[in-house]
Order: structure tokens, then C-alpha cells, then sequence
């Protein structure tokens, strides 16, 4: 888990990166194929889907989830392993952003069917049996695995400068 906003910001960097790619490839190929355009298309719609994937993490899902988890759903046998507590706070923010992240893509495809709500709920049934294993299996351990890294070098940078710092004499 992130421990500061600097921390949080290359968490969701690399976890929204990493989604919004992979989703926006699933999408893309799910309405128009692998076609001759596919890179294209896919390279077109990242810039815009991830500076809205980073605000609604940051802004909208993101708080949301930690409010709702730290409040109301959190307990003693969760609290015994920190994997327990990522696992679930994924799961809840993964049903977050497909929520949001379906309707922008819609919204930017212009595609509402016949029936707004059922073209919805389409989307938003393919993008969650999508999002859900790619984000427990794949993109949330490496995200985890780089912030740990970054953890790790900075715990002993920390160590390592506190050690040189001289001691003050008392005369």
C-alpha cells in the first residue's frame, strides 16, 4: 500500500498505465477487430482514457473506496495479513473504474445502442470479466512489486542517512 502522495502517484501511474492500455486493446478489438488499424486505434484513445482513468482513481474511486473499506468493511481477520486488505480494496476499486471507465467509453465511441442502459450493461459485464482477473493477476502484483521496490530503496536511504548523520556532542 502506498504510505504518501508521491508513493500514490506511481501506484496509480503504473496500475492505470498498464489497465488502460490492456482494456483499451480488449475494447478496441472487441468492437472492431484486429483489423489494420488496431495499433492505431488504440494508441489514439490512451493519452485521453488514461488522464480519465488517473483523475476518477485519484479523484472519484480512489477515496471512495478507502472511505468505504477503512469505515465500513475492514475487521480484525483482514487486519492479520496486508494481502488480504489489497486484495479486497482491488476488487472494490476494479468495480469503481469499470463503472466509470465503461460509461467514458461509450461516451467517446458514441456508442449507445437502442437502448442506453442495456448497451451499458453489456459493456460494463465484458469490461469487469476483463478487468478483474487482468488487475488480481497480472497488473496488480507488478504494481505492487515496483512499489515495494521503491519502498525498500527508500527505507534504506533513509537508514543510510540517518546513520551519517553526526551525533550532536553535549559539552
Amino acid at each position: 500500500m502506498p504510505k504518501n502522495f508521491k508513493e500514490e502517484l506511481l501506484f496509480t501511474a503504473v496500475m492505470a498505465g498498464l489497465m488502460v492500455l490492456v482494456m483499451a486493446g480488449y475494447n478496441v478489438a472487441l468492437a472492431d477487430g484486429f483489423g489494420n488499424h488496431y495499433v492505431r486505434e488504440v494508441l489514439l484513445g490512451y493519452p485521453l482514457a488514461l488522464v480519465v482513468a488517473a483523475i476518477c482513481d485519484l479523484g472519484i474511486i480512489g477515496p471512495g473506496v478507502k472511505y468505504l473499506f477503512f469505515h465500513f468493511i475492514i475487521n480484525d481477520y483482514m487486519k492479520k495479513k496486508q494481502i488480504r486488505i489489497a486484495l479486497t480494496i482491488s476488487v472494490m476499486m476494479v468495480a469503481g473504474m469499470v463503472t466509470l471507465m465503461s460509461l467514458f467509453g461509450m461516451i467517446v465511441t458514441q456508442n449507445f445502442g437502442s437502448n442506453f442502459f442495456l448497451t451499458y450493461l453489456h459493456t460494463w459485464i465484458f469490461n469487469i470479466f476483463m478487468a478483474l482477473p487482468l488487475q488480481l493477476l497480472i497488473v496488480g502484483p507488478i504494481a505492487r512489486k515496483i512499489l515495494g521496490a521503491v519502498q525498500a530503496r527508500s527505507a534504506v536511504k533513509s537508514a543510510t542517512e540517518a546513520k551519517s548523520e553526526p551525533e550532536s556532542v553535549n559539552e
